[in-house]
């Protein structure tokens, strides 16, 4: 098996982006993503994407993709996966290049939210239909369970887990590319509109419309392209029950841990060796489920290390540079692929005021649904 490098990135603004259709926003990042690398010819590509026929009215958007950005005749594959579709899709053509089947392969996410009509039923359609869709228990609700669950466990109080959307919006400011690059307070948090008790408006992340693409090749190959690759350490993959009530323990994603002990085996490295990571904050309470998972803390203590400022600059890692989910955004077939961008940028060390001081080994971790599908792609600076 080759090792895979990373050679080039590209993304859309994330936001409301109404004088854009699918495949004009899908086309703006895999066109940036090959002028950064300087290809103009794909051997493949994969498009993650939750639900673009009920987002934007499209299905069959491999063929629709790979004719927009003039790769006509190009082998393309959708990828889906709920949230977790844009990750997949990078872990499907990191496959494609580690094999030698292909050498330059794109892989790209979308999703046009804003056009629906009912994007709350659209993201149900990730949760099981017959046992929580149809009684009309939301992914708020949901992650609300979760919440109240951990709180009561571990007495994690409502004014230390609104400092997660606080912070998550003060990385976000310098982040040009995030929906909502603005501060925000805790008293903001709190007296924000209820969604779901104990969640309110501003612990959960945002409809969005985007897209992002990198371009891989085999890393014996990246000099052609860049002075900077990024090589794909290691991908670990898992799934998990779609119902809550089939988790053994709603503050334990069971899918996460399997990913991501499958990443630290086949990179060889652990928890203690990761700079920063890019973590799948759908909700305030998942990050720190995901990062206890992920074993930068330990299960009880995450909520209120975080709120104490172990998860930012000068901390003991930093935790969504970009602002995450909450404040970057989170257009669900491209925000596991946003996630690698991030990584990217910061080992390349590109990432401007966001920077973090001398990273070499990044993480990543993208979700599908309340812990149903897990991806987590470890990144080296080469």
């Amino acid at each position: 098996m080759r090792d895979v490098a990373i050679i080039g990135v590209g993304m859309t603004s994330f936001g409301e982006l109404w004088n854009q259709g699918i495949r004009d926003i899908f086309a703006e990042a895999a066109l940036n993503a090959m002028k950064d690398a300087g290809v103009t010819k794909l051997d493949s590509m994969y498009v993650g994407a939750m639900s673009s026929g009920l987002y934007a009215g499209q299905e069959h958007i491999a063929s629709v993709m790979a004719d927009y950005i003039g790769q006509r005749g190009v082998p393309s594959t959708r990828v889906e996966s709920a949230c977790a579709s844009g990750g997949l899709a990078v872990k499907s053509a990191f496959i494609e290049v580690a094999s030698g089947m292909s050498d330059i392969v794109l892989a790209g996410g979308v999703e046009k939210m804003w056009d629906a009509d009912d994007g709350s039923a659209i993201l149900a359609t990730a949760s099981d239909q017959e046992w929580e869709a149809y009684h009309g228990v939301t992914f708020p609700g949901l992650y609300a369970m979760m919440a109240r669950v951990y709180m009561d466990r571990y007495g994690l109080t409502r004014e230390e887990l609104a400092r997660i959307p606080v912070k998550a919006h003060r990385h976000a400011i310098n982040n040009p590319n995030a929906q909502y690059p603005h501060p925000m307070t805790i008293e903001t948090v709190l007296k924000s509109s209820m969604v779901a008790d104990p969640l309110r408006l501003m612990d959960c992340s945002p409809i969005t419309d985007g897209a992002a693409c990198v371009i891989l090749c085999p890393l014996d190959r990246a000099g052609e392209f860049t002075k900077n690759p990024v090589k794909i350490k290691a991908i670990g993959a898992a799934t998990g029950p779609i119902a809550l009530h089939d988790h053994k323990d709603l503050t334990r994603l069971d899918a996460v841990h399997s990913s991501a002990q499958r990443a630290y085996n086949m990179a060889g490295v652990g928890p203690g060796d990761i700079d920063f990571v890019e973590v799948h904050d759908c909700f305030s309470i998942a990050e720190i489920l995901v990062a206890e998972v992920l074993g930068f803390f330990e299960y009880g203590t995450g909520g209120k290390a975080i709120a104490e400022g172990q998860a930012t600059y000068g901390g003991k890692i930093v935790i969504n540079p970009s602002g995450g989910l909450k404040a970057k955004g989170h257009p669900v077939g491209a925000t596991g692929v946003a996630q690698i961008i991030e990584a990217t940028e910061q080992l390349q060390h590109r990432a401007g005021k966001r920077q973090i001081e001398n990273a070499k080994l990044g993480l990543t971790q993208n979700m599908g649904g309340s812990g149903g599908s897990s991806i987590v792609h470890i990144l080296e600076a080469v």
